[in-house]
């Protein structure tokens, strides 16, 4: 009996799973975020995953996994996937506040043995892209926010370099159903039809999220590859950068870059139809409604923000927007209102 006892009374504490479904951006940062987090925390155990933007979100509202706290590359996602949809058998949203809680800004990576690397500069990059020679990653716009991101860079070059041909040289025959770019006069549409597959003589490689084309590029099977500068600088590629009015990284452009907007010729999610339009990159974090473990969800923000976290974020640069902006403020929990104050 005794020995019976001491078996059930000896037993290791069950740590708290905390599940954190975040953006492939996002990897590097949170995995050192996730250690600390477990070594200041020892009965929480972090089970992170990461995909791309639009598939994270999926995960919550269409899949219905149990999670506990989502970070997304686009923060305009939360308000439009999870404010809108209602958890099954509830007037409840999936989320009703989140934080935006960095930036960032789009790049060019490659490598040394790119094709044309000696050539390549912020004037003719789109030119050297669109050679049927040169191999270039593309990450899913269906899936991902670097794949509708890295579109509308293409749509927006056309007025920058007024040539109305850069976006149709660099994709016309590259998909069995094209991607098509209707021009409004003050605005461009860029339409994304159901099935997205390249050709067989397609010079494109497409993957279901940005994070998927990093080994591509190691590898040396992919040239170029559209990535955020602070996943560039993580692993050490060689980053072309995008000017200004390109690169979506400045609030100041944001009237410039809601010139093109990027729409789904399908219905991917059951109620609303995602709608994309050019501005700042933000990212978004936020702990869903129905998360089974909201206390501890809140424990890692209050990590994240904390200056160990902070300290971590900008080593892997990507440093937090400080002061963080909340939207929803009103339905913040009372326990991290004094973080955002």
């Amino acid at each position: 009996m005794l020995v019976a006892f001491c078996l059930s009374a000896c037993a290791p504490k069950q740590k708290t799973p905390l599940v954190v479904f975040a953006a492939g951006s996002l990897i590097q940062p949170f995995d050192e975020i996730e250690k600390a987090f477990e070594k200041n925390y020892p009965d929480i155990d972090v089970q992170a995953e990461y995909h791309g933007s639009i598939q994270v979100i999926r995960h919550v509202t269409e899949l219905h996994e149990p999670i506990d706290l989502v970070a997304s590359a686009d923060q305009a996602l939360m308000p439009m996937l999870m404010y809108q949809v209602n958890i099954p058998g509830t007037n409840q949203p999936y989320a009703n506040w989140h934080i935006k809680m960095a930036t960032n800004s789009l790049a060019i990576a490659y490598h040394a043995d790119s094709k044309y690397s000696s050539e390549i500069n912020p004037e003719n990059w789109w030119e050297i892209l669109s050679r049927p020679d040169v191999k270039v990653g593309l990450s899913d716009p269906r899936f991902d926010a670097v794949g509708y991101r890295q579109l509308m860079v293409f749509s927006l070059a056309q007025k920058i370099y007024q040539n109305p041909n850069i976006f149709t040289n660099f994709l016309k025959d590259q998909f069995t159903h094209p991607i098509r770019l209707i021009d409004m006069g003050d605005m461009q549409i860029i339409r994304i039809p159901e099935v997205l597959e390249t050709t067989r003589e397609s010079h494109i490689m497409m993957r279901g999220s940005n994070v998927a084309l990093i080994s591509l590029l190691e590898a040396g099977e992919v040239d170029y590859t559209f990535e955020y500068e602070s996943v560039i600088q993580q692993h050490g590629f060689k980053m072309l950068k995008l000017p200004d009015n390109l690169n979506l990284g400045k609030p100041d452009m944001d009237t410039e870059y809601g010139t093109v907007t990027v729409k789904m010729d399908f219905q991917r999610f059951a109620s609303v139809e995602p709608i994309f339009k050019g501005e700042q990159i933000i990212y978004g974090l936020t702990i869903p409604t129905n998360a089974p473990h909201p206390e501890q969800a809140m424990q890692f923000i209050e990590f994240l923000y904390s200056p160990e976290g902070q300290a971590i974020m900008e080593k892997n640069a990507h440093p937090l927007l400080l002061p963080a902006v909340i939207s929803g403020e009103a339905n913040l929990p009372e326990r991290l209102r004094k973080y955002f104050q």
